[in-house]
């Protein structure tokens, strides 16, 4: 995972009003916190924000904060986003500080490769689960998690406990869990014809 730079100022000032300030001024409020340190109150531009998490990994990329005193130089990710639900745009931001020696918790995108064997002979894609929480060092969380769904038939699922074991991942959730089934049934035997 590459690490990016998030410029960010420390403020003094919480509350609806202010945030609503910062939003006119195209940039929005955020916290930063994590082990060690107290949650501190920032804002930061809405649109540095999108350029550090865009692309594949999103939310999931470090980010070294820069211009926040003594954040400056910290590394974080980010823990929760609240948008807008009609225009997408950043509202609130939460950073949580990382150590790059300890294991944190987060979600990955799923990604389908191949064409589902079910598929071809006429069932439906049912994808159930688009994210997967796992555990790594910081350094080590994957863009995305590959599931080959070429073999999958037919009324058959592909569950979490199905995964191929990665390297220093450990993959959280239910096994039993399924991440995406082929439903259908199969072509029913023609009925006999009637005698006359």
């Amino acid at each position: 995972m590459d690490q990016r730079v998030l410029n960010v100022e420390l403020r003094s000032k919480t509350g609806k009003g202010i945030s609503r300030q910062l939003r006119r001024s195209e940039s929005i409020p955020g916290v930063v916190y994590g082990k060690g340190i107290e949650s501190v109150s920032v804002s930061l531009k809405t649109k540095e924000l999108s350029t550090a998490i865009a692309g594949e990994g999103g939310r999931n990329h470090i980010l070294t904060l820069k211009g926040g005193g003594s954040l400056d130089g910290q590394m974080v990710i980010v823990a929760d986003l609240l948008q807008d639900s009609l225009k997408g745009l950043p509202l609130h931001v939460d950073l949580h500080k990382i150590n790059l020696a300890d294991k944190i918790k987060v979600k990955v995108k799923v990604n389908l490769t191949g064409t589902a064997a079910g598929v071809k002979e006429g069932g439906l894609l049912d994808f159930a689960m688009h994210e997967i929480e796992i555990e790594c060092l910081p350094s080590h969380i994957p863009e995305h998690l590959d599931v080959d769904v070429t073999s999958l038939t037919l009324g058959h699922s592909i569950h979490i406990g199905d995964l191929k074991e990665l390297p220093g991942i450990k993959v959280l959730g239910d096994p039993k869990a399924s991440i995406i089934s082929v439903l259908g049934r199969a072509k029913e035997e023609a009925a006999p014809v009637a005698e006359a």
